[in-house]
């Protein structure tokens, strides 16, 4: 088990080119993130367990999709850790694992609403495979 977890902390910091060994853990990237409330591990959090290789609880979560990819976290960084990117590499594993995607792009018409930024469209039709 030690060696799955580690040979995917492996890939996912490959995947992303983060290192997340520069993080001071300020909170900084949390206190940007438009989807904060939304989100049941935080881009501190995200950091956090890659780097200790609490992997498991990150692929199962509801927060990989939750994330809008703006990378306001990454503006927010003093350190260039760039949280996003972690976020969106274990999106990838967690989709390689299942297998399918979460978002499927009929999908994405019902739930739009007058309120719903630009950006966050953007960030749906990124999470689909065509």
């Amino acid at each position: 088990m030690h060696n799955k977890n580690q040979y995917l902390q492996e890939e996912l910091l490959r995947t992303s080119g983060v290192n997340p060994k520069k993080c001071m853990r300020c909170g900084k990237c949390s206190a940007t993130c438009p989807a904060y409330d939304e989100m049941e591990y935080h881009p501190h959090q995200f950091v956090n367990m890659v780097e200790s290789g609490d992997i498991e609880p990150l692929l199962n979560s509801k927060s990989l999709y939750r994330c809008l990819s703006c990378f306001a976290c990454i503006d927010r960084c003093p350190r260039g850790v760039e949280p996003a990117k972690l976020v969106e590499a274990v999106r990838l594993a967690a989709i390689r694992k299942q297998g399918a995607n979460h978002l499927k792009a009929d999908d994405v018409p019902a739930m739009l609403d007058d309120d719903i930024p630009q950006q966050a469209l953007v960030s749906a039709f990124r999470k689909y495979a065509k």
